[in-house]
């Protein structure tokens, strides 16, 4: 039994309505407990005159799977100049860089005082090589969701007009990939693209293999999702992704839910007017947007923060993958996962002197400071593509400080100020609500209730920062970052190699269906179906989160 108490530390724990307020963390075999006169620690942190926060949780990145490695062989010329993770007595080297080795992003997480992550897009048929990837992946809690946007047994049972065995098979395939969620990207239009027709640009185009929508593939899995009760609501990358005009396409989604749970993410790759053949004339539609999420409850996003930096796009949206080949001239990769999705990869540059970068670096911005109310919103770069999360400090520190936002604005291409809002907005951030966008919110938003707070029955989870009036060098260096109730990170330096825990879900669901699915994967599939599901035996340590009751 280990007891730790985190002495005297200004907190900022909005779960539990705490915000700036002198108190005591007391950490008992990794678990958050009550205070008690009758406790003695086995070790203090004196943290009087820091800042005391949960760890962070990123509900959405890119750190795991096939398209992730293949950006890592993809990027040679990032490891030549990129810092290297050099090895310690207690820790690995690792590579850095937009794609960072899978030792280097553990560490790095850490480092920032994050805790938790979940990888944002894993085909089901890669899940064990996923596994295996997030165990090497150290120190952070993790997770990832699974595809199904594209799938070919989803769009066959929307044909058939067989809505319960699409519920079935959407349970199954997350007990049997040990995902977490599910995960819509371009709905449609990755198969349309694998299927030689270029997208699926509307909601009401037919997917001709099928003859399904992407309006359907939407609503029909958001639907399955709700009643199979699974934490987080259905996580949804729009079609058009990045085309000027496409903030109607979705607006169309988000009503396209009728009603039902949605997270729309990286929004503000999908909040641009202007006309589609014409990069020239993109703008900001962030406020229709914003309005449109402020008055429906059931919807929440994070953002995808575009920063200036060289970095690398990677998606399963295959067809944008070669559209930005096309723009860029750069070097190009596209992937098939055989009846589930598909990616494509492209090394990419935001510049701060080009119209439409910097344009999309204010449309994100805009997102967090549109959206009043601060639990429906998470801070992403949907590392990377919009830049890698360890841009996050100083996104807080433009979101808290607006003469930076200013300074940014006024070095602008011409044309910026007229095409968005950013100039016009005069809120800034509280470390409460840096707290609510970083932690509490997304653990919220998962349905993860031990994590993104520090009452009792939460992990022991902790970020302590040396206050300081540059934010961004305030939340670039935590003082002291705890996981479970380890030190893990301690004046800069990392101390554990530990493993990490990861968490999936396991929803109920009408067994019946399984030879059916057997039936359609033996006749389908290039692997035998009993291969097919990772088993718990396989997985390292690992929890099971409660589907809603």
């Amino acid at each position: 039994m280990s007891l730790l108490q985190i002495q005297g530390g200004t907190v900022y724990d909005p779960t539990n309505g705490i915000d700036g307020v002198v108190q005591d963390i007391w950490i008992q075999d990794g678990k958050v407990i009550a205070p008690s006169l009758d406790l003695k620690a086995d070790r203090v942190i004196d943290a009087r005159g820091y800042v005391v926060m949960p760890g962070g949780v990123d509900m959405h990145c890119h750190i795991a799977g096939p398209k992730v490695n293949v950006a890592r062989k993809m990027r040679p010329e990032e490891k030549r100049t990129s810092p290297m993770i050099r090895r310690t007595a207690l820790t690995r080297s690792g590579t850095t860089g937009s794609v960072p080795s899978t030792f280097a992003t553990g560490y790095l997480y850490a480092g920032l005082g994050y805790t938790t992550a979940f990888d944002a897009a894993v085909p089901p048929l890669t899940a064990r090589h996923t596994h295996e990837e997030l165990e090497d992946t150290p120190i952070i809690d993790k997770g990832f969701y699974v595809m199904m946007g594209n799938n070919h047994y989803i769009m066959k049972q929307l044909r058939d007009g067989e809505p319960e065995r699409l519920k079935a098979y959407v349970g199954w395939l997350l007990n049997a990939t040990k995902g977490y969620a599910t995960k819509l990207v371009n709905p449609g239009g990755v198969e349309a693209w694998k299927s030689g027709d270029w997208n699926a640009n509307q909601l009401d185009d037919s997917v001709n293999s099928f003859g399904v929508t992407p309006r359907q593939i939407i609503n029909s899995v958001a639907q399955a999702v709700d009643e199979l009760g699974i934490p987080h609501s259905v996580h949804v990358h729009c079609n058009n992704l990045g085309m000027p005009g496409n903030w109607s396409t979705t607006l169309e989604t988000m009503a396209s839910l009728e009603g039902h749970r949605g997270h729309l993410t990286h929004i503000q790759f999908h909040s641009y007017g202007g006309n589609p053949n014409d990069q020239s004339t993109i703008r900001s539609e962030v406020p229709k947007l914003a309005d449109y999420v402020n008055s429906h409850k059931n919807l929440t996003v994070d953002v995808g923060q575009v920063m200036f930096n060289s970095t690398t796009s990677m998606t399963g949206d295959g067809p944008l993958g070669y559209y930005l080949h096309k723009v860029t001239g750069r070097k190009w990769f596209s992937g098939d996962t055989e009846m589930e999705a598909g990616c494509g990869i492209v090394p990419i540059v935001y510049k701060n002197k080009s119209m439409v970068h910097t344009l999309q670096w204010a449309i994100g911005l805009e997102w967090y400071l549109l959206i009043n109310d601060p639990w429906r919103i998470a801070m992403s770069t949907d590392h990377p593509n919009g830049g890698s999360f360890m841009a996050y400090p100083e996104i807080i520190a433009l979101l808290m400080d607006r003469s930076r936002r200013e300074a940014i604005l006024d070095q602008a291409p011409a044309g910026v100020r007229e095409r968005c809002v950013l100039g016009d907005i005069t809120r800034e951030y509280t470390l409460n609500e840096i707290a609510i966008i970083t932690r509490a919110a997304p653990a919220r938003l998962l349905g993860l209730k031990q994590k993104g707070h520090l009452g009792p029955g939460a992990d022991g989870d902790v970020t302590i920062y040396s206050i300081n009036d540059d934010k961004q060098r305030m939340f670039e260096l935590p003082r002291w970052v705890i996981h479970r109730g380890e030190i893990v990170v301690d004046g800069g330096e990392v101390r554990s190699n530990k493993a990490g825990t990861l968490l999936h879900v396991a929803p109920d669901f009408d067994d019946a269906v399984v030879p059916d699915i057997q039936s359609w994967f033996e006749d389908h599939y290039s692997i035998q179906f009993r291969n097919y599901p990772v088993d718990e035996n396989y997985l390292h340590l690992h929890e099971v989160v409660p589907t809603r009751i």
